[in-house]
């Protein structure tokens, strides 16, 4: 139970304190700031406290977002603040700063306002809530008390908590053909007492069948497969309107969300090659190959955000351009297609199973990916190339993280320190060349399973290592990551390839959603501010060089059914090291509140 401390006696005929129920408060009268201060003193340190003036006049919905929202340890409406735990200490001493006396009436008549005004300066996380249509104001007297139910009664409290809680920017299907109705099923949960988590998690099991379907092999499995993973879908943005909705954001919701869409997609593509095997069709390589750029793709689109998000004098013509087109309707939906969000790129892959096969769902998704990854880094190296952005040292240490670099690649940078120019082009040519120099050997190669490729290995982790061995702060130094991780995953998809033998391609495929998993958990740790990995883990699953020098000394020193063997269990080593890591990190205490935001009221 969390505690709402009125300041002042109830208004008569207000829904205040009634309001302040419905949403979990116990209330509790304060006659004037120093029975304020006794009364938060008073309330446990681990319980939220809330401060509202009784003349509080507005939505519900605006006191729920004020009062209830757990991301935030302070935040605050006109008439009305809330602090957590971690801003409790603040609080008290904002409510014990206020004066008592002749001359003060300026600073307890809404006092409220006061305290916010304290918090803002001493608490770096105050939230002061966007409104938009929302009502929240005090009203001194009984004309603006009349004024201000006006206002609340022209405005649907309940029409702008659905709207909100659908994301103000997503794709073209998304937008129109699910969120439309997935918001009130998303309100359907709500009242029925079910969490985001169990949404989330009954979204992974939806689109598990579906991958169960797909791997029948029958034309039943598969359009069965197509609508499950379309009601999968469904369940996925109804799991983050669900929490915007009621405002139960959490820790291991954000991870969840983050990282099932991963797993469901790509244990699609493995049902789909399953299915397709039981009907006489190898379809590995594609699978794998359309998981490869699916990845690299996102890396494409972390290592750019990360790299710019805090640079200053971050402006460019080709940025400009791209704001002028917004303001044209039609191009933003266009530009937004021609990437295939998850939502066009998950009806693409439904109604193509049910209708056709997986290798023409599987051509048509590279065809796809490829465009979109060609359209969207095309531009942002444009972007890059004519912005003199100055980047920050925590942008630099992101893209080093991103980067995976092991023990090989840091020993060699250590040994390049202080050559090359920091903010030149050497790192992302070093990182090309590093991709390039190995996967031109073992595409073109006769024999690639040989130890001369192993030599290759080792002058690709030379270059890459060259490539870190100054500070990522270049205009392209965002590129280095994603040609890193395109040199591992196409590296382990040829010599799967050309081992030729059943079950190394599927071996490689586990191998690959295994570090990939390592690497988009990389990513969702950044973004909440909390650091990559520890480097412990990062130097037992090898760095990308390392991995790709134990790869090919595998497929050197074994046959190629030992090969294969090798693969799977690298693949089962690493998937319990990364996950069981992961899994620790995120339901520990310090893991961060990861969230995205809704349309704003």
């Amino acid at each position: 139970m969390s505690t709402a401390i009125l300041t002042g006696p109830p208004v008569a005929g207000s829904p205040l304190e009634a309001d302040l129920r419905t949403l979990g408060f116990d209330v509790r009268i304060a006659d004037d700031a120093a029975s304020a201060a006794e009364l938060v003193a008073a309330v446990p340190a681990q319980e939220r406290v809330a401060v509202v003036d009784p003349r509080f006049v507005g939505h519900l919905h605006a006191l729920r977002l004020a009062l209830t929202d757990p991301r935030f340890p302070a935040a605050a409406v006109p008439g009305a603040l809330t602090a957590q735990p971690e801003a409790r200490a603040a609080l008290a001493r904002a409510v014990g700063r206020i004066p008592v006396g002749a001359g003060t009436a300026h600073l307890t008549d809404v006092l409220t306002d006061t305290l916010t005004e304290s918090l803002d300066r001493e608490v770096s996380g105050l939230h002061r809530v966007e409104l938009g249509s929302l009502v929240a104001t005090v009203a001194l007297t009984p004309a603006q008390r009349e004024d201000a139910r006006e206002a609340v009664a022209a405005v649907d409290d309940e029409a702008v908590r659905l709207r909100t809680a659908v994301k103000s920017r997503d794709g073209f299907f998304t937008t129109y053909c699910i969120s439309p109705y997935s918001r009130y099923l998303a309100r359907w949960c709500a009242r029925r007492g079910l969490t985001p988590n169990q949404v989330t998690t009954a979204s992974l099991l939806t689109a598990l069948i579906a991958a169960g379907c797909a791997a029948t092999g029958t034309r039943g499995g598969f359009v069965a497969a197509g609508l499950l993973l379309l009601f999968s879908f469904v369940l996925d943005c109804t799991d983050g309107q669900l929490a915007r909705y009621s405002l139960q954001y959490s820790t291991m919701g954000a991870w969840l969300d983050a990282t099932f869409d991963r797993a469901k997609e790509y244990a699609y593509y493995a049902g789909l090659a399953l299915g397709a095997a039981r009907a006489g069709d190898d379809v590995w390589a594609l699978a794998l190959g359309a998981m490869v750029l699916q990845t690299c793709r996102h890396v494409v689109d972390f290592s750019f955000n990360e790299a710019n998000h805090d640079a200053t004098a971050n402006t460019s013509p080709t940025a400009a351009l791209s704001d002028r087109l917004d303001s044209v309707g039609w191009t933003v939906w266009v530009r937004r297609m021609i990437v295939l969000p998850i939502g066009e790129r998950w009806a693409m892959i439904a109604v193509l199973t049910a209708l056709t096969t997986p290798r023409i769902v599987f051509y048509a998704l590279l065809i796809g990916c490829a465009l979109a990854a060609c359209y969207t880094t095309a531009g942002r190296v444009l972007r890059s190339l004519t912005r003199r952005a100055r980047r920050t040292d925590r942008a630099a240490q992101a893209l080093a993280d991103l980067a995976d670099s092991g023990p090989l690649a840091e020993l060699i940078a250590g040994r390049g320190r202080g050559r090359g120019r920091t903010g030149s082009f050497l790192a992302p040519v070093m990182a090309f060349l590093s991709a390039a120099v190995l996967l031109v050997w073992v595409i073109f190669q006769d024999d690639p399973m040989s130890w001369l490729t192993v030599g290759v290995a080792v002058c690709s982790a030379l270059l890459a290592g060259a490539a870190v061995a100054r500070p990522l702060k270049g205009a392209l130094d965002w590129l280095v990551p994603p040609f890193f991780r395109a040199g591992e995953y196409v590296t382990i998809l040829v010599l799967a390839a050309r081992a030729d033998v059943p079950g190394a391609l599927p071996a490689a495929f586990g191998l690959v959603a295994a570090v990939a998993y390592h690497h988009y958990d990389t990513v969702y740790r950044i973004r909440g501010g909390t650091g990559a990995p520890p480097r412990w883990l990062v130097r037992a699953t090898g760095g990308h060089e390392g991995r790709i020098l134990v790869i090919t000394v595998l497929a050197a020193a074994l046959s190629p059914e030992g090969f294969t063997i090798a693969l799977t269990a690298l693949a089962v080593v690493l998937a319990l090291l990364v996950l069981i890591e992961s899994i620790r990190f995120w339901v520990s205490s310090q893991a961060p509140a990861v969230h995205d935001e809704g349309e704003p009221a």
